[in-house]
């Protein structure tokens, strides 16, 4: 299975714009650009589109992993908020913090800590990026 995204690019770092559309047309030419990443002007970037994708991956994966448990979620809401530091020889994503907040009928505290960890570990989106990932994860 592959799946796609692009952007387009046009211009400087500091006075260019750009588009990043997916394959779904969940996004379509949706624009983005250096104050957009950097600075306060509405619109997207990299790291808002990382975070959105890590908390749809890791909120599918405990449904699986709950599933397999004998467990069915009510609600999963995920956030994931995605640091971007400078380093020395650019800027890097240093960190991802998920915050969970979850309804799960039946399940008691450690049972949950343990499969929400799993998947944490599992996910594919957790697999792929480097950054130290942390959970922090509460029932509701």
């Amino acid at each position: 299975m592959k799946k796609h995204g692009s952007a387009v690019w046009q211009g400087g770092l500091k006075d260019g714009k750009g588009t990043i559309s997916t394959e779904s047309g969940a996004l379509k030419d949706q624009p983005y650009g250096f104050n957009t990443r950097f600075g306060d002007t509405p619109g997207t970037n990299p790291e808002e589109l990382i975070g959105a994708a890590h908390a749809g991956c890791f909120s599918m994966a405990l449904s699986n992993i709950l599933g397999e448990a004998g467990f069915k979620a009510d609600e999963l809401a995920t956030e994931a908020e995605v640091t971007l530091d400078k380093q020395p020889d650019g800027f890097a994503i240093t960190a991802i913090r998920l915050t969970l907040k979850a309804r799960i009928p039946g399940i008691d505290e450690a049972k949950f800590q343990e499969l929400a960890a799993k998947a944490k570990a599992g996910c594919p989106v957790s697999k792929v990026l480097k950054a130290e990932i942390s959970l922090d994860a509460s029932l509701a």
